[in-house]
């Protein structure tokens, strides 16, 4: 960047259509205690009444540095006056206050000189973007640092984990070129966390109330207070849970706090991963690197093929939740298996016991390996009767069809599918009375599921998913830490989540 001062860290991306909500939403973020916003003027019914909102807000607090950017709808934006008018808003953009205005390259590249006698007086970001994909970056940068700027803004579009990985490389390509490298949407998000450890000018962050102006924006309280982006190094070590879908996941909110909880410079992140992709993320795991993660729905068999060790528990399951990287090799075990037995070991003699199972998964395997090494008799049910006996073959229990569960009775009934899961929270494997006194759901969220519900109207005790969740969760932070885990952290975390 040039000598004047630094642009703070994060930057809250405002696009309103009018004046009057453009002002009151900074009101708000000002008032939350940020102080960087970025105005899109473009975004505004009549872009050049943007000019008196700058100057009424500046008017108001001097010390809040301001990006102004005036996009183009030929580059996504939503102006669609001419490069000469777009040019004279961004000039008087600057003449009212504005700190920093950003210019995609399609226009900088044609108004080289007089955006030369803008940068004199405010920060000029150029700024490139692709909605489709991440094509080479760099071709792009060599294209973007034709036009002298005080910073590149790279955008991509992340479809793959491995996007992330490559829109951050870049600037470890470049160290000394100061950029801005963003991958939008649910898989890029890893670059909205990791951008400023990894030597970015500033990242972006959407409103606390309204939508941000991005695909994969998150608000900035949960950039610094989650995620932690303030504190972390760039030898911040990287953790996450690999899902797919992954939003909904407990998990971020349960590690996360748990790193702050033992002082850690770690971060653990919500990695989008579809069926066809583990391979790719694998390869995004060496580049960024990723230390550890959590496997959950649709991966926990698939990923054991792309294992270089797995515990022999795990590997008779045929499941693995939890992967760590050991003298340069991928490891995985299965904590589920013994966060089933435990709960339920509390309340009932496992190896006098007949527990039936609901579920042919992953889940499901870790439960019926650990409950028949407990003792238990397993019976095992669910939707797909041709898996079902299968599955009971391969792990020594009974293969029952729901329709014959009728007058049937077991110790406790063990639910291992997503039914009841939010946001398909009315769904439920059972119809009429539960063929058992202790019902254990594996499902965390919600907190209280539909057969949660059902089994306490029917007298039932209960067992609620997040018990075996955070169970599970405190074994992986031992086993990626070698630290104790902070249960009650974990605790605290996972309910203010769950009942937010």
């Amino acid at each position: 960047m040039s000598t004047r001062a630094a642009l703070p860290k994060v930057c809250i991306a405002l696009g309103l259509p009018t004046v009057e909500k453009l002002l009151e939403q900074a009101d708000k973020e000002v008032a939350a205690g940020e102080r960087f916003l970025e105005f899109r003027l473009d975004y505004l019914n009549r872009p050049e009444a943007g000019i008196k909102a700058l100057t009424v807000f500046l008017g108001k607090y001097p010390d809040v540095s301001l990006l102004v950017t005036c996009r183009r709808h030929q580059n996504h934006g939503k102006y669609n006056g001419v490069i000469d008018d777009q040019m004279k808003i961004l000039d008087a953009a600057i003449d009212a206050g504005a700190h920093a205005i950003d210019v995609e390259i399609e226009t900088a590249e044609k108004t080289i000189e007089r955006l030369e006698h803008m940068r004199a007086k405010a920060h000029l970001i150029v700024s490139w973007h692709n909605y489709e994909g991440t094509p080479p970056l760099e071709p792009v940068l060599r294209r973007m640092m034709k036009v002298p700027a005080d910073a590149y803004k790279v955008v991509t579009t992340g479809k793959k984990p491995s996007d992330a990985s490559k829109v951050l490389a870049l600037q470890k390509a470049h160290p000394k070129v100061p950029m801005i490298l963003l991958a939008m949407g649910e898989a890029g998000f890893p670059t909205r966390v990791l951008c400023n450890a990894q030597g970015s000018v500033y990242t972006y962050a959407a409103p606390n109330s309204v939508e941000g102006t991005a695909p994969g924006q998150v608000s900035a309280k949960v950039l610094r207070q989650l995620y932690r982006i303030d504190k972390l190094t760039k030898n911040a070590k990287v953790y996450g849970v690999v899902a797919d879908p992954v939003r909904h996941s407990l998990s971020p909110n349960v590690h996360n706090r748990a790193f702050q909880a033992k002082r850690l410079d770690a971060v653990y992140l919500p990695f989008l991963v579809q069926p066809t992709q583990l391979k790719d993320f694998l390869g995004m795991c060496e580049a960024l690197p990723v230390q550890g993660f959590s496997v959950t729905i649709p991966h926990k068999q698939r990923i054991l093929k792309y294992l270089d060790v797995v515990d022999p528990l795990a590997r008779r399951i045929g499941a693995v939740n939890t992967v760590w990287k050991k003298a340069g090799k991928w490891r995985g075990t299965n904590t589920d298996a013994g966060a089933v037995t435990k709960p339920l070991g509390k309340r009932i003699k496992l190896n006098r016991s007949t527990v039936l199972l609901v579920g042919n998964g992953g889940a499901a395997r870790g439960a019926a390996f650990a409950l028949a090494d407990a003792g238990a008799k397993v019976v095992i049910t669910g939707r797909n009767s041709d898996r079902v006996r299968a599955f009971a073959k391969l792990c020594g229990a009974e293969a029952v069809a729901k329709d014959q569960l009728n007058g049937r009775k077991f110790d406790a009934l063990v639910h291992a599918t997503p039914m009841g899961m939010w946001p398909h929270t009315k769904e439920c494997f059972f119809d009429g009375v539960l063929p058992a006194d202790l019902v254990f759901d594996m499902v965390y969220n919600p907190l209280e599921t539909e057969l949660l519900k059902r089994a306490k109207a029917q007298g039932c005790a209960v067992i609620p998913g997040l018990e075996m969740f955070l169970a599970q969760a405190a074994q992986q932070f031992e086993i990626w830490t070698g630290e104790t885990a902070p249960a009650s952290v974990m605790e605290k975390a996972a309910l203010e989540a769950l009942l937010k």
